[in-house]
């Protein structure tokens, strides 16, 4: 006997409403989850790290040709203003064209270099218009860099690539320079072993081992092929952000909390990051390891630190032409971590081993000028009143 089935039960209309209300809100949870994971998935439009990605994006490679002459790229790494433009206006301007050098400064965010606050014609928008506000002993001081050498990548002409800061000065004039720079197939980066701070990490390791930690001056020129491994590096910067810190000064305010955050391992990321990262890319032997920006250093205490080693500023009475020779004079360099005396040399010919000095106040540029170091100039025109700073 078959047993006939029952009919399913009607559905009722508020039975559809409840279920459409349930799908609505699934819908619903749905598409904010997928707007949150893309809000956090796209890069920030304004991060160094977006700012570089876009740049690289643009980045004509080493292999790709072009015309006329090799540029120098000069990159400025400066606070606010450039307060020694009046002598970098008589260098470019002795440099027979603007065909064989290109400009690029990184200042505080939202600074324009026009005739309001530049004396020099050729440093007129030559700002960067991505820079961040960088923090001295701070990592944001390597991204600012990478900027930079992003930035002049973007031109295939250029070739060669010198770091300044706003403080430097040419102890030559450009023809000089050019030649110098032109003639080394060798990035020029001072790179020694780091054995006596203890500035290496060793949460570092693997990623980088302390065998290839490296430490040196801040002021390096790179070959076009170097460059392009600093800016396209996603390694070592990461491992530096987080394990390569500057401890806090002493802060008589902060009483004894001051004790514990002494205890912090200390790290200024700019004094290593290139070099380790050039160590680590198995390039030490493509480098001439030597500085080319002259500094004065003084053991002796600063407002927030106890001790240590800190650059000396030139004033108009220390830039005398005697000391400026004994400068230019200078042929070799001793590595005491090293054991190690580079001797400075370009393609195997004695050449001095300065071409930048650092850190010289206005008046000793001016006395500079005076002494026809960079080429012809009329201090007269620096009577002339200065452009004002906004």
């Amino acid at each position: 006997m078959v047993t006939a089935k029952k009919p399913p039960p009607p559905i009722t209309a508020r039975h559809v409403i409840r279920r459409s209300w349930k799908l609505l809100i699934v819908f619903s949870v749905a598409l904010c989850l997928l707007a949150l994971y893309r809000l956090h998935s796209q890069p920030d439009l304004y991060s160094p790290s977006s700012s570089l990605s876009r740049a690289r994006s643009r980045i004509a490679r080493h292999s790709v040709g072009f015309a006329g002459p090799a540029k120098i790229a000069f990159l400025f790494l400066a606070r606010r203003d450039l307060p020694l433009d009046f002598l970098w206006e008589s260098f470019f301007e002795n440099a027979g064209g603007a065909l064989n050098f290109s400009i690029y400064i990184h200042s505080a965010p939202g600074f324009v270099f026009d005739e309001s606050t530049t004396r020099s014609r050729f440093f007129h928008g030559r700002q960067l218009p991505n820079s961040i506000q960088v923090g001295w002993g701070e990592s944001s001081m390597i991204e600012a860099e990478r900027l930079l050498f992003a930035t002049a990548l973007e031109d295939p002409v250029n070739q060669r690539f010198v770091l300044l800061s706003d403080s430097c000065v040419p102890l030559y004039n450009f023809s000089f320079i050019y030649n110098y720079l032109m003639a080394s197939p060798r990035s020029i980066v001072d790179s020694f072993l780091d054995v006596k701070e203890g500035r290496y990490n060793p949460k570092m390791s693997p990623i980088i081992p302390k065998k290839k930690w490296r430490k040196g001056s801040q002021w390096i020129a790179l070959i076009r092929r170097h460059a392009e491994v600093l800016v396209d590096d996603e390694v070592i910067l990461p491992v530096f952000k987080k394990f390569c810190r500057r401890r806090p000064p002493v802060d008589i305010r902060k009483g004894k909390l001051n004790l514990k955050l002494q205890k912090q391992h200390n790290c200024i990321p700019d004094e290593h990051y290139v070099q380790t990262l050039l160590a680590m890319s198995e390039l030490d032997g493509e480098l001439e390891r030597r500085t080319l920006t002259y500094t004065l250093w003084n053991n002796s205490p600063n407002k927030t630190e106890s001790k240590g080693w800190h650059p000396m500023t030139f004033n108009h009475a220390s830039a005398a032409p005697q000391k400026i020779r004994e400068i230019k004079e200078i042929n070799h360099v001793y590595y005491e971590t090293e054991y190690r005396t580079e001797w400075c040399r370009i393609n195997s010919t004695a050449v001095p081993c300065f071409l930048f000095a650092r850190k010289f106040s206005k008046g000793a540029a001016m006395r500079l000028l005076s002494e026809g170091v960079v080429g012809h100039f009329d201090t007269a025109a620096l009577l002339k009143p200065s452009p004002s700073k906004s």
